[in-house]
């Protein structure tokens, strides 16, 4: 499938009062296309991005996605960090990085804003299948990147956001199409959709099928993150977890101290709505094993 120019990007994203036309503007230096004509963007109100709590993963969603990962073109999602392909040379530190911490089913990127200036360093991408909730962490980055641009120096938080991205896409179907072989280093599945029907478990997030997948995206000594409110669920993802040879479980004591978990159980909106109905949390994690020696 063909990659999609800017401007289609920037149509499919466009939604709600307080709109972002990208996730622009950089602060790299120069000025992209995207930059034009941009007026100041409002953080968006969720009730104007609403959507069903879930979606079915098996339908077509007229999603896009690389043939490979060697065809993405990052440049929209983290304009600092990857010259636009129109662009005369990179950039000092441009074309250097890639994404190392993927949030699969992120929702209104409770997760990703609260990681990224904890880490500004690193890039991170939400993955969420949902068309207005992926608008909306749009809109509220685009937003939260401008006003941080136009910041004082106390106000300005470690890399004003600019390592943070989302993309709408079907992680069960498509996440090899983005990430290479061990290119990520944490991966997260936070209060994923439980499916309590039988019939629809082979829905659910983790199977024995989708870890062979996550396994190959993860690098070894990677982890993997589960956390639910739904003991049955959880019990689920970790039995099948710990039959799987490439992933070991991370005793909780290890993490006690771990504010990227910490993160994980507290940031998001389901995280917090468990928090305000004093509801039980399960946390599973599991770090990556080394590959088997042929």
């Amino acid at each position: 499938m063909s990659k999609r120019t800017h401007d289609q990007l920037e149509t499919e994203m466009e939604a709600g009062p307080s709109t972002a036309t990208s996730l622009t503007p950089s602060t790299n230096g120069t000025t992209t296309p995207d930059q034009a004509d941009v007026g100041l963007l409002k953080i968006p109100q969720k009730r104007f991005y609403r959507q069903r709590a879930h979606a079915n993963v098996f339908v077509d969603h007229e999603l896009d996605y690389p043939k490979s990962p060697s065809a993405m073109d990052w440049s929209f999602h983290y304009p600092q960090y990857f010259s636009y392909p129109d662009q005369a040379e990179p950039l000092p530190g441009q074309n250097t990085k890639k994404v190392e911490w993927a949030d699969v089913g992120c929702g209104f990127g409770g997760l990703l804003m609260a990681l990224a200036p904890m880490f500004p360093e690193t890039l991170m991408l939400g993955m969420e299948i949902r068309m207005s909730v992926t608008k909306y962490v749009t809109d509220r980055i685009a937003a939260t990147r401008q006003s941080q641009s136009l910041a004082g120096e106390g106000e300005k938080q470690p890399g004003e956001y600019q390592n943070v991205s989302v993309i709408r896409a079907n992680a069960m179907k498509h996440i090899t199409n983005f990430f290479d072989k061990g290119q990520l280093s944490k991966i997260f599945f936070l209060f994923p959709d439980p499916h309590f029907k039988n019939r629809k478990q082979k829905a659910r997030i983790i199977t024995p099928g989708l870890l062979a997948e996550y396994a190959y995206v993860l690098r070894p000594g990677g982890i993997l993150y589960t956390v639910t409110d739904v003991k049955d669920l959880h019990e689920w993802m970790a039995l099948h977890l710990n039959n799987h040879p490439l992933f070991i479980p991370i005793p909780n004591s290890e993490l006690a101290d771990d504010p990227i978990l910490e993160a994980a159980r507290t940031a998001t909106e389901e995280g917090k709505k468990v928090e305000r109905n004093k509801g039980d949390k399960w946390v599973a994690c599991f770090r990556r094993a080394e590959d088997p020696v042929d």
